[in-house]
């Protein structure tokens, strides 16, 4: 028999990933799409006409208990990944993530311990380090929140480990980097430098100083579908990274050199973050899912950065080069 998953934020950019993954594996598959006026399935739209028979898609919210509950009964594994997950955004509207981020996952972890789930694997961020006392960082290391926004996933991470410790809900955590690829939205800092730099002669961002390790989704997916397979993990974190440091400005100089353009580098004071709440640098420790979950990264920068670059081109009305999404 096939494993049921539900798969909760599946129209975004990492979980419509994740559902094809899935789909290609013969899971039975429950996708739940955030509900809006359109009916649409976000990134899962490609599957709208004629959806494979192992796919369902469920309209709704997380924080609706009633729904989640109902939509997640006879499923084995979850896969958490609803979040409100946009760092400016939070800034502005910081009791969105409290209700989306805090109050969903408690929906969801509840529904899951009353159904009696095999595995709940909770979707976490690097984020949640802060301004890290040592890198490349593990999973020890202390949690910080320097924006709302970290602020929420630290405290939905707290709620899985109290369900752990407190009920036995079978859930694991994983950490992703800075994951990035096709179908990644606009406020995201690589498809905004590709969709500025294959239409004008500048590129507008923020601090270009602070340093991330990028890792190409698909890597991302294969760590989440480990996490839901591998025995003896539970109450257990683990960060999904490639361990590779780049800064901004040299992400977006190696960008320019796969497009072959050189258009000037402008700091926009508007997308800067507030000097105590951003993040100067985050390089992951990923040995502990190396050795736990063989977990390994396999796609470069470059051939990652190639790969969003043919999407990026190929899908011009996505974005809007020189607005500013928050």
């Amino acid at each position: 028999m096939a494993t049921r998953a539900f798969v909760t934020g599946a129209g975004g950019f990492i979980a419509s990933h994740l559902v094809e993954a899935l789909l290609r594996r013969d899971w039975q598959v429950t996708a739940l799409v955030h509900y809006n006026s359109r009916a649409s399935w976000g990134w899962l739209e490609t599957h709208h006409c004629k959806p494979p028979p192992n796919l369902k898609v469920v309209l709704g919210d997380i924080t609706d208990p009633f729904l989640v509950r109902e939509a997640l009964d006879g499923c084995e594994i979850v896969f958490h990944l609803a979040a409100l997950i946009a760092i400016p955004y939070s800034y502005n509207a910081p009791a969105s993530y409290v209700q989306t981020n805090m109050a969903g996952t408690l929906n969801l972890a509840e529904a899951a311990r009353k159904t009696g789930v095999k595995r709940f694997v909770h979707t976490s961020t690097s984020e949640v380090y802060g301004t890290v006392q040592y890198t490349p960082v593990d999973e020890r290391h202390p949690l910080q929140g320097q924006s709302p926004y970290s602020a929420s996933k630290i405290a939905a991470d707290k709620l899985i480990e109290s369900f752990v410790c407190s009920y036995g809900l079978p859930a694991v955590t994983v950490r992703p980097f800075n994951t990035y690829g096709p179908r990644q939205s606009a406020r995201a800092v690589i498809p905004d430098i590709i969709a500025q730099a294959l239409q004008g002669n500048s590129v507008q961002l923020g601090s270009l100083d602070p340093i991330r390790d990028m890792t190409f989704v698909s890597d991302t997916v294969e760590g989440f579908i480990r996490a839901s397979e591998v025995d003896g993990v539970t109450g257990q974190v683990f960060n999904l990274g490639t361990g590779e440091a780049v800064s901004i400005r040299d992400l977006a100089h190696a960008i320019f050199n796969l497009l072959g353009v050189s258009p000037a580098l402008v700091t926009d004071p508007k997308r800067v973050r507030p000097s105590a709440s951003e993040v100067q640098k985050l390089v992951s420790n990923n040995s502990k899912a190396a050795k736990v979950l063989d977990w390994h990264p396999t796609v470069t920068l470059r051939e990652g950065l190639s790969r969003t670059i043919e999407w990026v081109r190929d899908h011009p009305e996505q974005y809007y080069p020189g607005e500013y999404a928050v």
